[in-house]
């Protein structure tokens, strides 16, 4: 058998069971396992003297048994005492059998690997691999061992054999897996080819650099990263491609609606706003539809941006709809688009999933008779009952909360009309730029990198909860003086009726503490009327103190609230509480963040909260939380199966994704290599971003 293609299966030694298993690996035909890599190795080549060796220290010894004794202790344990010319060292078996202790007899020689560790003889190897050896004439491995990544009832040795009956395979059909990448890029790298590339990594020579091979630093690794990267490049560039193959409506500027809706606005755009509305009227006026990414900081004025491009829809005479990740933040756009748009004549429609029995029926007619020209939503927005007359313009708001083909979802709900509605995502997540190279290679990026006069920055200071009656007393001071105050309230791990549990607790205590002020709760198990109710109240100042779960994280804006205390802010990442943070410092007042932890913290929690205290800068905290928490957590896209790479690594790779950007612009226009390569790599996923 030479099909590489071919079901793990047809493999020998390979049934129905050990196919399950090693379906939880993700290896379901045999070139998955060329592409399992080992996670780690070990140094079998040579054979180390005893009295070389150190503990914690992995290596291969051999020397003669001189007693074999059944100890007891806490646990009974076989106890094998080994001599070399160097020196002595026992081997320790918990689990032995009558067998074995026949095999230890004085005098045999045995060769053994395993980790030595100090213990009641001196070194001594728990469970080594072991055989009885003919002595020194007895070869050592001839490559280091491979550790792979393993799962329940699959060992080792079992794993290496099936790698080495694939690397047998790809060696007698190498054409079987043809290497696609252009010799000129791979000279330019310095890279190997992939065929030597997958042996190095399986069968490392000796002399190989073994750190560089399992820091992912090797050139056998950096190849195929390149390959893994490309292939998510060119399987995002082709969902553009055929995105943007739809005919989608050229959209008017709106100039004379937008004069109007600026008018009413107390402030008037920076000019990085004014930038990014430039780029966005180029792309409605052209026949494809716009795949537009804006990322702002906290602060810095999308929302107004998305209008005016909702403007430029309406003006087309298409409907336009914004989604939001969140009730509180959809209720909170309903409430901005609203007073924004009513004026105008223009009606704004409101769709989530708490909204209910006729409510919901009349919204649905208004979207579908296209009565309500502005749509403001959840989710729900997606759902097979909603239809739009004519959609025009998608808006999505904190696109890391959406999978991609959630998002690719919205644009069919414009295509009753034949036409592909244009796409305008935004994100207060800044996302560093590596990042967005990669995982948003299908969409233009616009960045609002100004924030608009008179924000001041605001401070942040870290104080360990023993000092939370201090605390406490700052809030009095800032409502004494007519400001507002947020206490966060955060329990990720656990389930949300706890946090909404802590949050109330929270809100007894402080209403006790400070019963001069206002005290006002938020949480995710409120009803959303609620809610709404609260931050309407807390907005009016009728409350001095909100205490809140994470759900006010994004959007929520109350210029007065100068001051906000998180608790238990080490259990957050970096552009989580970046989030939180920016609810204040919205107004002139000079405002204040104080991060309550819990001592002790972890190396990263530390790291975390000094970044927080030394920069507001989106972009910065954003590279930071990238390099501490990994790009899957950073991107929240668990559920795109971007983050979910097998070997390549987007932080330590980085310099590899311009020239990766580069080579999928070239391959473009190969759809042979494109194939091939978005199969190997994201196989059934590749199909389902083809649908999207």
């Amino acid at each position: 058998m030479s099909d590489l293609s071919a079901p793990i299966t047809a493999l020998k030694g390979v049934g129905e069971a050990l196919a399950l298993k090693l379906g939880r690996l993700g290896i379901e035909q045999v070139s998955d396992l060329l592409f399992h890599l080992p996670m780690r190795y070990q140094d079998r080549t040579r054979l180390t003297p005893i009295g070389l060796l150190r503990a914690g220290q992995e290596a291969v010894i051999e020397g003669e048994v001189t007693a074999c004794d059944v100890v007891k202790g806490r646990r009974r344990s076989l106890l094998v005492r080994l001599r070399d010319a160097s020196g002595i060292l026992s081997l320790r078996f918990f689990h032995f059998s009558p067998a074995q202790q026949q095999q230890m007899r004085s005098g045999a020689t045995v060769r053994a690997f395993g980790e030595a560790r100090a213990g009641a003889t001196g070194l001594e190897i728990y469970h080594p691999e072991y055989r009885l050896s003919g002595g020194s004439e007895t070869p050592v491995e001839e490559y280091f061992t491979p550790i792979y990544p393993t799962t329940e009832g699959l060992n080792q040795p079992r794993l290496r054999a099936l790698a080495q009956q694939a690397l047998g395979l790809l060696d007698s059909a190498p054409e079987a897996l043809p290497d696609v990448i252009p010799d000129a890029l791979l000279q330019r790298f310095q890279l190997p080819g992939l065929h030597a590339s997958l042996h190095l990594l399986h069968q490392p020579p000796p002399d190989v650099n073994i750190e560089q091979l399992t820091s992912g630093q090797h050139p056998a690794t950096r190849r195929l990263a390149l390959e893994e990267l490309l292939a998510h490049q060119l399987s995002l560039r082709e969902v553009r491609l055929r995105i943007q193959a739809d005919g989608a409506p050229t959209l008017p500027s709106g100039r004379s609606l937008q004069a109007r809706f600026l008018a009413q606005l107390p402030f008037a755009l920076t000019g990085a706003q004014r930038r990014v509305l430039e780029e966005i009227s180029h792309d409605l006026s052209r026949p494809a539809p716009m795949l537009r990414l804006i990322q702002g900081d906290v602060g810095s004025g999308k929302t107004v941006v998305a209008a005016m491009a909702a403007l430029s829809a309406l003006a087309g005479n298409c409907q336009a709809a914004i989604m939001a990740p969140t009730e509180i933040l959809a209720e909170q756009h309903y409430r901005s688009f609203k007073a924004w748009f009513e004026p105008l004549g223009i009606e704004v429609a409101w769709l989530a999933g708490k909204l209910k029995g006729k409510a919901r029926l009349d919204a649905k007619a208004a979207i579908a008779d296209g009565r309500a020209r502005m749509v403001v939503g959840t989710h729900a927005l997606f759902q097979d009952d909603v239809h739009f007359q004519c959609l025009g313009l998608a808006i999505i708001d904190e696109q890391h909360r959406f999978g991609v083909h959630q998002r690719l979802a919205l644009r069919e709900k414009g295509e009753a009309g034949g036409l592909t509605p244009h796409q305008l995502i935004m994100t207060a997540t800044p996302i560093p730029r590596t990042l967005a190279m990669s995982a948003y290679a299908d969409l233009d990026v616009s960045v609002i990198d100004e924030l608009p006069p008179g924000r001041t920055p605001v401070k942040t200071v870290v104080v360990p909860d023993e000092r939370r009656p201090e605390v406490v007393e700052r809030i009095r001071l800032a409502c004494s003086e007519g400001r507002q105050a947020y206490w966060v309230c955060t329990l990720i791990d656990e389930s949300e009726a706890l946090q909404c549990q802590a949050a109330e607790v929270t809100r007894d205590e402080l209403t006790i503490a400070l019963p001069e002020l206002a005290v006002g709760l938020v949480h995710g198990r409120m009803k959303s009327s609620e809610k709404a109710e609260v931050m309407t109240a807390f907005k009016a100042g009728e409350l001095d103190l909100l205490v809140a779960t994470t759900v006010i994280e994004v959007g929520v804006d109350v210029p007065n609230a100068s001051l906000m205390i998180i608790e238990n802010p080490e259990r957050l990442g970096l552009s989580q509480l970046h989030q939180l943070r920016g609810r204040v410092g919205r107004g002139s007042t000079e405002s204040f963040c104080v991060l309550l932890y819990h001592p002790p913290l972890s190396k990263s929690s530390r790291q975390r909260l000094a970044v927080m205290r030394e920069t507001t800068d989106g972009f910065r905290i954003a590279e930071k939380d990238l390099e501490i928490r990994g790009p899957g957590e950073v991107l929240g896209t668990r559920q795109t199966g971007l983050a979910q790479m097998k070997i390549a690594d987007l932080e330590r790779d980085a310099d590899l994704l311009e020239r990766v950007s580069a080579m999928a612009q070239t391959l473009q226009g190969s759809p042979d290599v494109t194939a091939v390569l978005v199969r190997r790599w994201l196989g059934e996923a590749a199909g389902r971003y083809g649908q999207v």
